[in-house]
């Protein structure tokens, strides 16, 4: 399981010292550029393995976002995870207006989605943080047979790339000691012991003149964009 910020969750921040809260702000960064890391691997894998699509694309690599961080992480961490990256969606959505022609679903459709395929994965464990975070029972009830179908899509995939043994098909560039950084360097890491890729994968940490994360398909590389940590962080509110 990965080692991470991510086991404290956002309903123990009224009680935090102001350290505390700069390790809740840090938890936050993390969360939502896990999520968007997870969401670029997704394309990642559309385009390495030549994964047919049905529908948007952009869904698809939502999708994985979310099994990723279920097959992952421990329940709590998991939660602390999806709590955080659901509260990035919105907070988005509050800071932009819809964009209806977008490539991505609404930023609250995506926030209500990934609550209910998490929800979905084990209803009985999830019950209360769907319900803290206001997932309407009319979704709920479909939620289990959202996370299968999801699970029966993405799952053959993800068997097929289990490491037997740890590889190295995964690089990082770019990283540097900040909370992106050092992140980044764990995941890179943990993801070789998860995952053997056919080909070679860049991650790289770098300025983009934007706070955003995607996948190049030339240069086969995912670009977390250096700028997420401040705008993350000004997103944040507790």
């Amino acid at each position: 399981m990965r080692n991470t910020l991510l086991s404290l969750l956002l309903t123990c921040a009224a009680l935090a010292s102001p350290l505390q809260a700069q390790t809740r702000e840090d938890a936050f960064v993390e969360a939502n550029v896990l999520a968007i890391l997870y969401h670029e691997m997704g394309h990642a894998l559309i385009d390495i393995l030549q994964l047919p699509v049905f529908g948007q694309e952009e869904d698809a690599a939502d999708v994985l976002s979310v099994l990723l961080i279920h097959d992952l992480y421990d329940e709590e961490a998991a939660a602390g995870i999806i709590y955080d990256a659901a509260f990035g969606f919105l907070g988005e959505a509050e800071e932009n207006a819809p964009v209806y022609w977008g490539v991505h679903g609404p930023d609250l459709q995506r926030y209500y989605t990934m609550i209910c395929l998490f929800y979905g994965a084990n209803p009985e464990a999830r019950e209360d943080l769907a319900v803290e975070l206001e997932l309407p029972e009319e979704r709920a009830e479909t939620c289990p047979e959202e996370f299968q179908l999801a699970y029966d899509s993405w799952g053959p995939v993800l068997d097929e790339i289990t490491a037997e043994q740890p590889g190295s098909s995964m690089t990082l560039a770019g990283a540097g000691d900040d909370v992106i950084g050092v992140l980044m360097a764990d995941e890179v890491a943990a993801l070789n012991e998860d995952f053997v890729l056919p080909v070679p994968l860049t991650f790289r940490v770098e300025a983009c003149g934007e706070a955003n994360g995607f996948y190049d398909l030339d240069t086969r590389e995912i670009i977390i964009c250096s700028e997420l940590d401040a705008y993350l962080r000004s997103l944040a509110d507790f």
